[in-house]
């Protein structure tokens, strides 16, 4: 399994900006997707989640500004991002959790990673 997220960007305060993140290969199931964040000196926090039935969380400081859907037949999910801030400067990393069924037939949900966006945010 693979997560493929969008490259980075540099988008001045206030602007815009949308990632997404596509699962593919030996999946059975996609259930939570979402996006962590890292900044420099920081630890990776938990910016947007989303289940397979749409419920989402978000943490307080994007609430009303980032927005997380998901597209579940192709195994995608989209953060937008508005208002951004220079705060909002990180590493984005997408995450997912995917069910695989593996040999004999047995199926077992792994958490994935994609390989991280920076997002840069001029002030």
């Amino acid at each position: 399994v693979q997560l493929q997220a969008s490259g980075e960007a540099l988008v001045q305060a206030g602007g815009s900006l949308r990632l997404s993140c596509h699962a593919s290969g030996n999946i059975f199931s996609v259930n939570d997707m979402g996006w962590y964040r890292q900044a420099p000196g920081n630890e990776r926090d938990m910016v947007a989640t989303i289940g397979r039935g749409s419920t989402t969380t978000y943490t307080d400081s994007v609430k009303g500004r980032f927005t997380i859907t998901r597209d579940n037949a192709k195994n995608t999910a989209y953060l937008q991002m508005n208002s951004l801030k220079p705060e909002d400067t990180a590493v984005y990393y997408c995450h997912a959790l995917v069910w695989t069924m593996g040999p004999g037939g047995v199926f077992r949900p792994e958490t994935y990673w994609g390989q991280g966006t920076l997002v840069t945010v001029s002030s």
